[in-house]
């Protein structure tokens, strides 16, 4: 019966890694409704986790200015507010909403707030860090040049930190 349990057990981890992929997973939106990834299958997809009292928060008028520009070609920002982050992300998935629609009129879907890293991190999150890392931006791009600087100021070894580490 132990062998049994064991083969079966190593089958079923066999099966979930073979079959995983984005679109296998469902989470919450900001209403507490579950929705499928498999829903935005054949577009482009931009996962970010966010928090709304940080340095990084006035991006989301960039994030909504990209969101108007391409989502009519497929383009989707499927946003996850995280708060592991020196608490930088306060309040209910609600009240996130609406001060990101009051502030930065987003209208790219929001996704109830989840945990990126540590023993809580929703699965999601722990698939998209086993992908393929981060390779730094095309600094000959004024873009990437951007960025890069931005992130450089706050920290100069952020390019070479993992996901646990940020």
């Amino acid at each position: 019966m132990k062998k049994f349990i064991v083969s079966l057990m190593a089958m079923m981890g066999v099966l979930t890694i073979s079959a995983q992929s984005i679109y296998d997973f469902k989470v919450k939106d900001d209403v507490g409704q579950e929705v499928s990834l498999s829903d935005y299958k054949g577009k482009v997809l931009l996962i970010v986790n966010t928090a709304t009292r940080c340095g990084f928060t006035p991006q989301y008028k960039e994030l909504e200015a990209l969101y108007e520009k391409y989502s009519k070609d497929g383009f989707e920002i499927l946003d996850f507010p995280c708060n592991q982050f020196g608490q930088q992300a306060p309040g209910t998935i609600q009240e996130i909403h609406q001060f990101c629609t009051v502030n930065f009129n987003i209208n790219f879907p929001q996704f109830d707030k989840i945990e990126v890293n540590g023993a809580n991190e929703h699965p999601l999150y722990t698939f998209l860090k086993a992908q393929k890392g981060f390779g730094g931006f095309d600094t000959n791009d004024q873009r990437g040049k951007f960025m890069d600087d931005m992130l450089r100021k706050k920290d100069a070894n952020y390019d070479k930190k993992s996901a646990d580490e940020c």
